[in-house]
């Protein structure tokens, strides 16, 4: 299937409608790239060269030494492992960047540079979701937020050339639990995964730095189901390592997420109130209608029902 792709370029012009509906779509269907999005090319590309460095003179000849690496020589049975060799960097609501080993202080300030950049985009996207489901453009924004905003992080991955691919997951099936997902990934090498109507759609290598966004859950829980958060994988390759650097706009640990009440229909309310709500609001909108059941104290008071 083809990938939806939004060109945030089109979202100041004439063709902003039409590009907003293909958000929409795309978000209902849970994963798409984004092009245009104003993060710099260089500063994208040196942050894909410092962690394949860091990756080369950190983490390869360790990895091929690990216990997962060992049980595929043996051909034993891989199925509850993944072959992937990653670390994690909180930037949000503090960095932790310093704490990893080894790192250089030119990738900690390009990553601290390309973040900046990317969580512009993920709160635009949030604002983008947010219109499109009807709501504030800042609730996504604020429902994920303490006093330092929404929790930010990245997830760096390799998944290593691999001897027998047919044997074990680069990254298991899974959806991701956080908000908003967007990935910088490889531009050469495949082997991301959605299942999407039954199969899986494989998701071909970045051309041009385009972001690759997906919806975790909390997104499909505040917009009430209308987004989703797909199962995804990542299956490893014989002949070539793939690079994933994926950043988690999420909700901070404290935050109370629910459906935003504006997309719930009303529940447990007698069908005879709103016969008789109905009955002298038949020829308006039914919007309204279902606005005041919400609004019934318990759902069967009489004298809550708006005439």
């Amino acid at each position: 299937m083809e990938i939806p792709t939004i060109d945030f370029s089109e979202l100041n012009g004439d063709k902003r409608g039409d590009t907003m509906a293909l958000l929409h779509k795309a978000c209902e269907q849970g994963f798409f790239m984004v092009e245009n999005h104003e993060i710099e090319t260089r500063l994208m590309e040196k942050v894909k060269q410092l962690i394949n460095r860091y990756y080369e003179e950190n983490l390869k000849e360790s990895f091929y030494q690990s216990e997962t690496a060992k049980r595929l020589e043996k051909q034993e049975n891989a199925s509850d492992i993944d072959w992937e060799s990653s670390f994690f960097i909180w930037h949000r609501p503090t960095s932790s960047i310093n704490q990893i080993p080894n790192i250089s202080q030119e990738l900690c300030l390009a990553m601290d540079e390309y973040v900046e950049q990317l969580l512009r985009l993920g709160e635009k996207l949030s604002e983008l979701m947010s219109e499109n489901l009807g709501l504030e453009k800042d609730y996504m924004k604020k429902a994920f937020s303490g006093s330092d905003g929404p929790a930010v992080g990245t997830k760096v991955a390799k998944y290593p050339e691999c001897p027998r691919p047919e044997l074990v997951r680069g990254l298991r099936e899974h959806t991701d639990a956080g908000g908003i997902i967007l990935l910088l990934q490889d531009d050469q090498v495949p082997g991301l995964e959605f299942f999407k109507d039954g199969k899986w759609v494989k998701i071909p290598p970045s051309k041009n730095n385009a972001i690759f966004v997906n919806t975790g859950d909390q997104v499909e829980v505040l917009s009430n189901g209308s987004y989703k958060s797909v199962r995804h994988r990542v299956m490893p390759h014989k002949n070539g390592s793939r690079i994933s650097i994926a950043t988690f706009y999420n909700p901070i640990p404290e935050a109370i997420i629910s459906p935003a009440p504006k997309l719930l229909y009303p529940s447990n309310f007698l069908y005879g109130d709103y016969l008789k709500l109905y009955s002298s609001t038949k020829f308006g909108e039914k919007g309204p209608r279902f606005e005041s059941m919400k609004n019934m104290t318990n759902g069967h008071d009489n004298n809550n029902v708006l005439a």
